[in-house]
Protein backbone atom coordinates (compact mmCIF):
# COMPACT_ATOMS: atom_id res chain seq x y z
CA UNK A 1 0.00 0.00 0.00
CA UNK A 2 0.95 3.02 -0.78
CA UNK A 3 1.83 5.72 1.67
CA UNK A 4 1.60 8.86 -0.46
CA UNK A 5 -1.61 10.53 -0.51
CA UNK A 6 -1.81 11.04 -4.00
CA UNK A 7 -0.75 7.78 -4.80
CA UNK A 8 -3.54 6.49 -2.57
CA UNK A 9 -5.74 8.74 -4.76
CA UNK A 10 -4.21 7.28 -7.85
CA UNK A 11 -4.92 3.89 -7.15
CA UNK A 12 -8.88 4.79 -5.78
CA UNK A 13 -9.12 6.44 -9.53
CA UNK A 14 -7.33 3.74 -10.98
CA UNK A 15 -9.47 1.02 -9.79
CA UNK A 16 -12.87 3.38 -10.85
CA UNK A 17 -11.86 3.48 -14.37
CA UNK A 18 -11.05 -0.19 -14.34
CA UNK A 19 -14.67 -1.35 -13.32
CA UNK A 20 -15.69 1.21 -15.78
CA UNK A 21 -13.78 0.39 -18.45
CA UNK A 22 -14.44 -3.20 -18.07
CA UNK A 23 -18.08 -2.93 -18.26
CA UNK A 24 -18.20 -0.86 -21.43
CA UNK A 25 -15.90 -3.70 -22.74
CA UNK A 26 -18.06 -6.43 -21.43
CA UNK A 27 -20.97 -4.24 -23.15
CA UNK A 28 -19.60 -4.39 -26.29
CA UNK A 29 -18.69 -7.62 -26.18
CA UNK A 30 -21.52 -9.14 -25.81
CA UNK A 31 -23.49 -6.94 -28.40
CA UNK A 32 -20.69 -8.29 -30.65
CA UNK A 33 -21.46 -11.96 -29.44
CA UNK A 34 -25.25 -11.70 -29.90
CA UNK A 35 -24.77 -9.70 -33.62
CA UNK A 36 -21.92 -12.15 -35.20
CA UNK A 37 -24.94 -15.12 -33.53
CA UNK A 38 -27.81 -12.68 -35.72
CA UNK A 39 -25.54 -12.70 -39.08
CA UNK A 40 -25.05 -16.51 -39.29
CA UNK A 41 -28.85 -17.13 -38.02
CA UNK A 42 -29.61 -14.58 -41.21
CA UNK A 43 -27.33 -16.33 -43.47
CA UNK A 44 -29.24 -19.85 -42.96
CA UNK A 45 -32.62 -18.19 -43.89
CA UNK A 46 -32.19 -14.94 -45.76
CA UNK A 47 -34.91 -13.61 -43.82
CA UNK A 48 -35.28 -9.83 -44.02
CA UNK A 49 -36.37 -9.72 -40.53
CA UNK A 50 -33.03 -11.25 -39.73
CA UNK A 51 -31.55 -8.57 -41.81
CA UNK A 52 -33.25 -6.08 -40.29
CA UNK A 53 -32.26 -8.02 -36.57
CA UNK A 54 -28.54 -7.55 -37.75
CA UNK A 55 -28.89 -4.15 -39.07
CA UNK A 56 -30.54 -2.75 -35.75
CA UNK A 57 -27.65 -4.87 -34.03
CA UNK A 58 -24.76 -3.51 -36.13
CA UNK A 59 -25.94 -0.10 -35.62
CA UNK A 60 -26.57 -0.75 -31.62
CA UNK A 61 -22.57 -1.99 -31.73
CA UNK A 62 -21.13 1.02 -33.54
CA UNK A 63 -22.78 3.02 -31.44
CA UNK A 64 -20.95 1.41 -28.33
CA UNK A 65 -17.73 1.56 -29.99
CA UNK A 66 -17.98 5.35 -31.03
CA UNK A 67 -19.15 5.94 -27.16
CA UNK A 68 -16.11 3.62 -26.35
CA UNK A 69 -13.70 5.89 -28.27
CA UNK A 70 -14.59 9.04 -27.05
CA UNK A 71 -14.13 7.91 -23.13
CA UNK A 72 -10.78 6.94 -24.30
CA UNK A 73 -11.49 3.47 -23.16
CA UNK A 74 -10.61 2.27 -27.02
CA UNK A 75 -7.73 4.39 -29.07
CA UNK A 76 -9.73 5.34 -32.32
CA UNK A 77 -7.91 2.98 -34.61
CA UNK A 78 -9.04 0.13 -33.05
CA UNK A 79 -12.65 1.57 -32.93
CA UNK A 80 -12.31 1.66 -36.68
CA UNK A 81 -10.79 -1.32 -37.05
CA UNK A 82 -13.64 -3.19 -34.88
CA UNK A 83 -16.32 -1.59 -36.76
CA UNK A 84 -14.68 -2.89 -40.08
CA UNK A 85 -14.11 -6.30 -39.03
CA UNK A 86 -17.86 -6.10 -38.08
CA UNK A 87 -18.72 -5.04 -41.40
CA UNK A 88 -16.39 -7.36 -43.17
CA UNK A 89 -18.29 -10.09 -41.41
CA UNK A 90 -21.57 -9.40 -42.73
CA UNK A 91 -20.06 -8.82 -46.11
CA UNK A 92 -18.00 -12.27 -46.42
CA UNK A 93 -21.04 -14.28 -44.81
Amino acid sequence: MANIKSANKRIKINKRNRLKNRKYKGNIKNTIKIYLQTVKQYQSSNNPEDFKKVKELLNLAYSQIDKAAKNNIFHKNKAARKKSQLTNYLKTN
